[in-house]
């Protein structure tokens, strides 16, 4: 492993845990807005049909396909109607509560705190997100990450989204760094890792699924403990 200066880490499923933080949202709002008295019996069910439409569309919303209004409008709508809601069933303010109660949640993946102090003894670390500005803002200090990072670039702000050349650019200016002495940490092979290839950054797929890595993806972890090896 080459020496780095600067380490740059995606936020939304790379350090805060969205899986498991909207898990335990929806568990709350399932209740709040009593969605089985609207015939959607199982929450699991409810969850996981949220959770497939919310990754593809933020993969639209990643690639410039979507905007943030469309993500938000289609999500919840899509996912009731997908569980057999008529849309004039649908309770209006459920996106409006996910959006407020879901960044306030603190599940961090493991060894996310142990690893960034380690890290931060040793290098100058940054998060790139393609998150919204008020939720990531939420999530880093709610969780108490801001200790560690120098720079929070946040796409929304940027005009930019990962996987595009550009805000990968605006991170090196910000950092005054140079990209062969960089290297970027993230769980989607799209925006984090191939965007950081393309560029030409280093990159590690942070892969705690376990999913068969792309032959052209040069390194990965299953945990964020990894990196005090190889880092």
């Amino acid at each position: 492993m080459k020496r780095y200066s600067h380490i740059f880490f995606d936020l939304d499923h790379t350090l805060w845990d969205f899986d498991r933080n909207a898990d335990e949202t929806l568990q709350e709002l399932f209740v709040l807005h009593k969605l089985e008295d609207l015939g959607i019996k199982s929450v699991q069910d409810f969850i996981a049909t949220y959770t497939r439409n919310n990754h593809a569309l933020w993969t639209d919303y990643h690639l410039g396909k979507i905007d943030k209004e469309t993500l938000r409008q289609t999500r919840f709508r899509k996912t009731f109607t997908d569980m057999g809601l008529h849309p004039d069933a649908i309770p209006d303010a459920f996106e409006d509560a996910y959006v407020e109660l879901c960044p306030t949640k603190t599940n961090l993946f493991p060894y996310a705190h142990e690893t960034l102090s380690y890290l931060q003894d040793k290098y100058t670390l940054h998060i790139i997100s393609n998150g919204f500005e008020s939720a990531t803002r939420q999530k880093v200090c709610g969780t108490g990450l801001e200790t560690y990072f120098e720079n929070v670039i946040i796409s929304e702000l940027v005009g930019i989204n990962k996987p595009h050349k550009g805000i990968f650019e605006y991170a090196l200016q910000l950092s005054g760094a140079n990209k062969e002495e960089c290297i970027m940490i993230g769980d989607s092979l799209e925006a984090d890792v191939y965007g950081a290839l393309n560029f030409g950054m280093d990159a590690i797929y942070f892969n705690p699924l376990e999913v068969s890595k792309p032959e052209d993806v040069p390194m990965q972890i299953f945990s964020l403990n990894e990196l005090r090896k190889i880092l």
